[in-house]
């Protein structure tokens, strides 16, 4: 009960708290983030020693380790932003989103949508990935986004109600496929957020910054079945700016061997997921636990 009672206290704190910063001037929100980034970078010691392993484990030839601890400090930084431009999404109309955000390759996507088979839009947790279904919508793309719930109700209802404000539309992984077939089906946009280790998912093991990581199957296994294009896309935070890049679509192999083709298939939009983080290593959540579930060895 005691548990249950300190959600509640947390989500009203919070959303009192968003209040707030939603009456402020964004340069002005967006200063306060930096500031919250960085005290939670020094308050959550938990989540600032994995960021800090997961970094030298990757970069620890690389890098010092101070340059390493200043990417770390960056991610908090990142995160808090994020939540701030959450907080403003209904700030956000088709009068303002190009002084927000630029778009690269958009002929990448009109090209694989003109295909009539929709497109599926793999990305990570990277940069402001939030942004990039508000983007596309107020683009006048049509689609939908694959999510988990939140364990919390009422989060998951208000960040909902902040994504709705564009309609952006949210398909659980609970739901039913056929919800994910319809979009395709229509020539939509499917968003699916999949560079995380998920052990309730289907997935395979593929290189990922030398470490053997649990990968989501989904994205291969769905531009398989439905013939969609499989294209990355990520979300850069480019100072005040936003930068929306696609890449070219992911070519699919199809030798006959399903386990082998599968984890070649997801490996190629990994290694494109790798590629970004490696430019770019202060927008990607090093504190989550990517390398947690192990490869069985026989």
């Amino acid at each position: 009960m005691k548990f249950k009672l300190r959600r509640y206290y947390l989500y009203y704190l919070a959303r009192v708290s968003a209040f707030k910063i939603y009456l402020l001037p964004r340069a002005v929100s967006m200063a306060l983030a930096g500031m919250a980034g960085i005290g939670a970078f020094l308050l959550a010691s938990k989540y600032r020693n994995r960021a800090l392993d997961n970094l030298k484990s990757v970069f620890g030839n690389t890098k010092s380790d101070a340059e390493i601890r200043r990417i770390a400090r960056a991610v908090f930084v990142n995160l808090a932003k994020n939540a701030i431009e959450l907080v403003n999404l209904p700030k956000i109309s088709a009068s303002n989103i190009d002084s927000l955000v630029s778009i690269e390759g958009r002929a990448i996507l009109d090209g694989e949508l003109a295909k009539g088979r929709g497109v599926i839009v793999v990305t990570g947790h990277f940069g402001n990935w939030e942004l990039m279904p508000v983007t596309l919508r107020i683009k006048g793309y049509a689609g939908s986004v694959i999510g988990r719930r939140i364990y919390f109700d009422r989060y998951d209802r208000y960040l909902n109600s902040l994504r709705k404000t564009h309609g952006v539309e949210i398909i659980y992984r609970d739901d039913s496929p056929r919800k994910i077939l319809k979009v395709l089906k229509s020539n939509g946009v499917l968003g699916i957020v999949a560079d995380q280790d998920v052990d309730s998912v289907d997935g395979v093991f593929v290189d990922f910054f030398g470490h053997p990581a649990y990968t989501p199957l989904g994205p291969v296994a769905l531009a398989k079945v439905t013939g969609a294009s499989l294209v990355p896309a990520f979300m850069i935070r480019a100072g005040r700016r936003h930068r929306l890049v696609f890449e070219k679509p992911i070519e699919l192999i199809d030798t006959g061997d399903k386990d082998a083709d599968n984890t070649e298939n997801t490996k190629r939009w990994s290694d494109v997921v790798e590629a970004y983080i490696r430019k770019y290593p202060d927008q990607w959540v090093w504190m989550h636990r990517r390398w947690k579930t192990e490869k069985l060895k026989f």
